[in-house]
């Protein structure tokens, strides 16, 4: 499956339906009178959070989303029918933004279940026998309805997750993932061979977690270089951040300073959240330089060093130990009772 973070679509709620204009005619009744019913209310848009998607995909194909109109009411004084809601069903962590400049934020779904009625569908118009008076007894008029609404809207996908990593290309983030979950991020001795976040769930000491492995940040991400930083709104939510620096960097204080400092220019409360510092990639140095290396990144840092092996495993249970004193035991960004039925998911 392929993913996609963002999306703009179309939305339109259903208009409500006339009223109508009717007399009651029947035989052997002296008085009828005029017994027009009103219409029935348009369809609402409506979004939901479901568990089970992870992408934006399907809304490369289908942008619109129309609810249906209301009925039109009928003699008898019958009600006409209201129209269906449309529910359209994104995401856990979906955002609903507007198509402005700012793109100023509308909805935001943070959790499984959770429903916001977007648009609302216009009201039925009244038939004539809601227009009827002492002194206006055969009424003729009739509302028409109340009109839909409709917007262009943008879904944006931040992914929700306990702890974050970052750091250079080629840091052993992927390694990492696969190391402690059942991911399969993809491994190989060039840059950018993430380019796509990727979810895992860590299970550590009879807890679980999940983590989020984004693409590299380079100097200048911020500014578009490399991947960018688009991808960095993914770990926004998260409580911690492991932040890795390949122990093979020529200066690995630089490397540390160049991935804090695009967190910085990036906002949204990223260099603000508890970080843990690890040397990764110390399989292929001695004990004194490990040591070495680890007092310059904790000078570069200000703040203690874990030495850790994605690939052998050395010290990656001290890493994870780390993590879940900053992640609250009984809180999770993610509400699931695990009772979704398996169903065939899709937009509509």
């Amino acid at each position: 499956m392929h993913f996609l973070d963002q999306a703009k679509i179309f939305v339109r709620s259903g208009s409500g339906g006339p009223g109508a204009v009717s007399f009651r005619r029947e035989k052997f009744i002296e008085y009828g009178g005029p017994d027009g019913g009103n219409g029935g209310k348009g369809g609402d848009i409506v979004f939901e959070a479901v568990a089970g998607l992870n992408t934006l995909i399907d809304f490369r194909y289908t942008q619109h989303f129309r609810a249906p109109r209301g009925q039109g009411g009928s003699g008898s004084n019958r009600t006409g029918g209201g129209g269906d809601d449309l529910v359209i069903k994104v995401p856990v962590g979906t955002q609903v933004l507007a198509d402005d400049d700012e793109r100023t934020l509308l909805a935001d779904l943070t959790r499984v279940g959770e429903q916001i009625v977007f648009l609302r569908g216009g009201d039925g118009g009244r038939g004539n026998a809601s227009y009827k008076t002492s002194t206006n007894r055969a009424p003729r008029q009739h509302g028409t309805g109340w009109p839909s609404d409709e917007a262009w809207v943008w879904l944006r996908l931040k992914l929700l997750a306990d702890a974050g990593l970052v750091g250079l290309p080629n840091a052993g983030k992927s390694t990492f993932i696969n190391q402690v979950t059942n991911a399969q991020a993809k491994v190989g001795e060039y840059a950018f061979t993430t380019t796509r976040p990727q979810l895992g769930v860590v299970r550590h000491k009879g807890r679980e977690f999940v983590l989020a492995d984004i693409p590299g940040l380079i100097e200048g991400a911020a500014d578009g270089a490399g991947i960018g930083d688009r991808f960095l709104g993914h770990i926004e939510r998260c409580r911690v951040l492991l932040h890795l620096i390949d122990a093979n960097d020529e200066d690995v204080g630089e490397s540390y300073r160049i991935v804090r400092e695009e967190l910085s220019a990036y906002g949204g409360g990223l260099d603000d959240k508890p970080v843990v510092v690890a040397l990764n990639k110390i399989d292929t140095l001695d004990d004194e330089l490990i040591a070495a290396l680890s007092a310059e990144l904790e000078d570069a840092s200000g703040g203690a060093v874990i030495p850790i092996s994605g690939v052998s495993g050395t010290g990656v249970d001290w890493a994870l130990d780390k993590l879940l004193e900053a992640i609250p035991s009984t809180d999770s960004p993610v509400d699931d009772d695990g009772e979704e039925d398996a169903v065939e998911w899709s937009p509509l």
